[in-house]
């Protein structure tokens, strides 16, 4: 009897400033998987022989990935542990971003699959991490663990193709950021400790899981969360290429998508503790939202006429990513629910998200242009706008 109580008995992680800076950094790995492709893309195509329609599946892998792996996230981190959880997702991510490099198509999806898996695990277990293990201090650790995510997915981008230039091709290219993320590992397997739960970061052994699907503000969060990553795996998937096509070039466009990433940095950094001081997030939402329609709106109508202020808009748009997160932690009043809730926001959620690049990729070609893909992208942020605004109010699911 006395084992079976030790294993009820909740453990969180120890909310040290060690583990904040293992939070950061695995933070720091869990968007160059996906926006270094960008940048790489037209080269990977030329290289390996594929189509636009391998390409789109290409970029609709992280939705489905996330979404498959999200939903299973909070199962997982029941039975082994959040920390062994955080552990596995980084060995997926490690090895998928050195397998999907080794071979042809297949082997790339593959592997895109297995480091998509990895990021999908970390991206609902870290926000758990942080509402257990830094209870009083939700908004600043989000904030700098959103911003490690917006500076990661810039640092994706932008430094791609110089390393590209300087190992000779591609594969060498995406390859060397699992240095990056094998470092994470170390780094969190020398710092992740555990201590039994003081019973407000984490269900008690007598609580029941309840399901979320019945209630409203859940699918409201959720919806939001899925439109505004819907938008981000678009933009990060697909500016680059638009640019090119609009006669920049290939450096440049990644660059201007690392300017896009990297303009949430700061607003990761100071808008989410504002908000939850305040209580309510939806006017800042809303606000974030405007620019992401505006941006959307300035590259179908002109991609090169203001790129530079384009990328600038669309990074303020996909900032309210780090709002998103926020929502999660601060609609829910426990640990369990934090992690029931961020599984379906980011499972179910990253289900209808997935759908995007690849319908993006498929009217663009079945139109030739991207006047119709970009159109259907001013639906989605008007949508978000509409359910980031409902989801930013004060309440608990």
């Amino acid at each position: 009897m006395v084992e079976t109580s030790v294993k009820q008995t909740p453990r969180v992680l120890i909310g040290s400033g060690l583990l904040g800076v293992a939070v950061v950094l695995a933070a720091l790995n869990l968007r160059p998987a996906v926006t270094a492709v960008g940048p790489e893309l037209d080269e990977m195509r030329e290289s390996l022989g594929a189509t636009a329609t391998w390409a789109g599946a290409l970029t609709t892998l992280p939705g489905l990935c996330f979404a498959a792996a999200g939903l299973a996230a909070p199962w997982v981190a029941k039975r082994v542990g959040i920390g062994p959880s955080v552990t596995a997702a980084l060995v997926l991510l490690t090895g998928g971003m050195i397998l999907r490099v080794l071979d042809g198509q297949l082997i790339v999806l593959g592997g895109t699959l297995v480091a998509t898996a990895g990021i999908a695990l970390a991206n609902v277990l870290l926000p758990v991490v942080v509402k257990e293990s830094f209870a009083t201090r939700i908004g600043l650790v989000t904030g700098l663990y959103t911003g490690a995510l917006q500076a990661g997915g810039a640092f994706g981008s932008a430094v791609t193709p110089p390393l590209d230039d300087a190992f000779g091709g591609w594969r060498p290219g995406l390859a060397s950021w699992a240095a990056l993320s094998g470092l994470a590992l170390v780094v969190w397997l020398a710092v992740a400790r555990t201590r039994p739960a003081t019973g407000h970061g984490a269900d008690s052994p007598e609580t029941t899981p309840r399901s979320f699907l019945r209630n409203r503000l859940a699918w409201i969060v959720t919806l939001f969360f899925g439109l505004q990553a819907c938008l981000a795996y678009i933009v990060m998937g697909w500016l680059p290429q638009v640019f090119i096509d609009a006669g920049i070039s290939r450096g440049e466009a990644g660059l201007l998508l690392g300017l896009a990433s990297i303009i949430g940095l700061p607003v990761s950094l100071i808008v989410p503790p504002l908000a939850a001081r305040t209580g309510t997030e939806s006017w800042w939402i809303l606000a974030l939202c405007v620019c992401g329609f505006s941006g959307v709106l300035g590259v179908m109508a002109a991609p090169s006429a203001a790129p530079l202020v384009w990328s600038v808009l669309l990074g303020l748009g996909m900032a309210v990513f780090s709002l998103a997160l926020t929502t999660i932690a601060l609609r829910a009043r426990t640990g369990g629910d934090t992690a029931r809730l961020s599984g379906m926001a980011q499972g179910i959620g990253y289900l209808f998200a997935a759908a995007g690049p690849f319908l993006f990729a498929l009217l663009h070609d079945l139109t030739g242009g991207w006047t119709v893909p970009f159109a259907m992208l001013l639906v989605v942020v008007a949508a978000q706008a509409v359910f980031g605004f409902m989801a930013g109010r004060p309440r608990y699911v």
